[in-house]
């Protein structure tokens, strides 16, 4: 692959530093991370005025067709390649722009209800998602299956033309705001594990529904648990066929995993810290900032190959687990680099720690968000080495047998 632009690509990112130069400023070369959205947890009003400033936004990005770039035009995108979408968004993240909130929406739910959705589906759900009117939340893991995604136990029994949905689910994001939910049921108990999931999408004002924050350790509550009772959901919202979700969840995953790989590395950042606190010439320190560096660098060329794979029509694949692994370790030695630099500082809090707590908040604390979302390392390593390496697969002593006669 040639990284260099091309003539037509340089033409296009002057397209994009153009349009985004219309409405927002360039980020100051030094960015003082303790006005950052993630050095403390929001108050309710600065939470809402957030959430108002990213659905501004992304209003303005489909007024003006920057929405969506690589989504059909039919459904309010432009059609473009992966290698487009990426160069306007390396560009917008120059500018001091919101970014995150619909995550969910339109990099998760939209494109699997391009690949599987019916017409109704696709023209119900998707321009909502674009326009920033409706955000989406992941109903998927639960307490007794989160990194076994397939051993899910929350039910969905057929009543005439509804499903009816009984269970809870743990660890859902934004889910008191979001409009829908991408829901997994278990539909056929007397199935195999993987063939008896339903993939809905949930109506999050249905009746039935309770969802209840969870305190993270950071002090925020981006999380919750969410109980289903008795929740009766149309028919027409089950996305790719009853008993046939497994090929929509998959979808689903490779999409957050390459998101969660694209994240800010904030390398420079963690050098800068080692030299605010006088230790940027520690031996042991400088090898911890180069392994940063190098894998920083690994996933900026990994993301690349998962953009050239969307840009041949591809959904992404097991190199989506690599990038996603390559994101865990980034953020596992950020957040024990930042503390080491540090000292006894690190043990400061809020206001009274350098830059209002970031590096405690964001790199320490808040690692565990991005390193569980999307399947644990443990994961990521069995796809890679099933998938990629061709190594012989996990013992699985309930494969092929009925779920019902799986113990729990």
């Amino acid at each position: 692959m040639d990284f260099d632009d091309t003539a037509e690509e340089a033409a296009w990112r002057k397209q994009c530093r153009d349009f985004l130069s219309q409405h927002a400023e360039l980020l100051p070369k030094e960015v003082d991370l303790s006005q950052s959205y993630w050095a403390r947890p929001p108050s309710a009003a600065e939470s809402s005025a957030y959430t108002a400033r990213c659905r501004k936004w992304q209003r303005t990005k489909y007024d003006a067709g920057w929405a969506g770039l690589m989504w059909p035009t039919e459904y309010g995108g432009r059609g473009l390649s992966g290698h487009m979408a990426g160069i306007f968004a390396e560009e917008e993240a120059r500018y001091n722009l919101p970014f995150g909130q619909f995550a969910q929406s339109i990099g998760m739910a939209g494109p699997t209800i391009i690949a599987h959705g019916t017409d109704d589906q696709k023209n119900k759900y998707l321009e909502p998602m674009l326009t920033g009117e409706q955000t989406w939340c992941q109903l998927f893991s639960e307490p007794g299956a989160g990194s076994d995604l397939a051993g899910l136990r929350t039910s969905g029994v057929l009543d005439g033309d509804e499903i009816v949905v009984n269970g809870q689910k743990v660890w859902t994001s934004s889910a008191g705001e979001a409009a829908h939910g991408m829901l997994l049921v278990r539909t056929d108990v007397d199935q195999p594990k993987h063939r008896g999931i339903s993939y809905l999408l949930l109506d999050m004002t249905t009746p039935g529904i309770d969802v209840r924050p969870l305190k993270q350790p950071t002090g925020r509550s981006e999380f919750n648990e969410v109980f289903l009772d008795n929740v009766r959901v149309p028919l027409d919202c089950v996305l790719g066929g009853i008993n046939r979700g497994w090929g929509p969840i998959l979808t689903t995953l490779s999409n957050e995993r390459a998101g969660i790989g694209g994240q800010a590395s904030y390398v420079a950042d963690v050098i800068e810290l080692a030299r605010r606190f006088g230790v940027a010439a520690d031996p042991v320190v400088r090898q911890e900032l180069a392994r940063l560096y190098s894998i920083a660098e690994t996933m900026r060329f990994l993301g690349y190959r998962v953009r050239t794979a969307t840009s041949r029509g591809e959904q992404p694949g097991p190199e989506s687990s690599v990038l996603k692994l390559a994101a865990s370790r980034r953020l596992e030695l950020m957040g024990d680099l930042s503390m080491a630099i540090m000292g006894p500082s690190a043990t400061l809090y809020s206001s009274d720690a350098v830059f209002n707590g970031f590096w405690q908040n964001y790199a320490f604390l808040g690692q565990w968000m991005s390193r569980i979302g999307g399947g644990t390392d443990q994961v990521q390593r069995n796809i890679i080495g099933e998938n990629v390496l061709g190594l012989p697969q996990e013992p699985r002593p309930d494969k092929g047998i009925p779920f019902r006669d799986i113990p729990h």
